[in-house]
This record gives structure tokens, sequence and C-alpha cells, in this order.
């Protein structure tokens, strides 16, 4: 039996910046770039893992999740 959080048919995440990273520390710039994201309303689709819900709680304030 596979573990749900290591089951690659786990589904996907659609991440939206809505807020830009300058002015806030760098780090959250390096994890926006880092998730794909490139202006004010360009939308991502991730894949559900551990290591994406990490990135996007990093930088909720500046990103909506779908």
């Amino acid at each position: 039996m596979a573990n749900e959080r290591t089951d690659s048919k786990g589904g996907t995440v659609k991440v939206t910046l809505v807020k830009s990273p300058v002015g806030f520390n760098r780090n959250q710039l390096a994890v926006v770039k880092g998730l794909g994201l490139r202006r004010i309303r360009h939308t991502v689709e991730l894949k559900d893992t551990p290591d994406a819900r990490g990135m996007i709680h990093k930088v909720r304030h500046l990103v909506t999740v779908e």
C-alpha cells in the first residue's frame, strides 16, 4: 500500500502571485522564483508535495492558493 505523502499520483495546487516580493526579505524572492512565479497574476500548477506546501507557507502573504 502506497503512502499518501509519497504517492506520485497526488493532486495539484494552483498558486498565483498577487503581491510583489519587492521590499520583503531576499529569501522570499528566491522562494517565489523557486515556485516558478514570474510576475503578478502569474499562475503555476504544482504537484501537491510537502516541499511545495512548505514553500507556499513561507510566502503565503504574497500568493493565493486554489
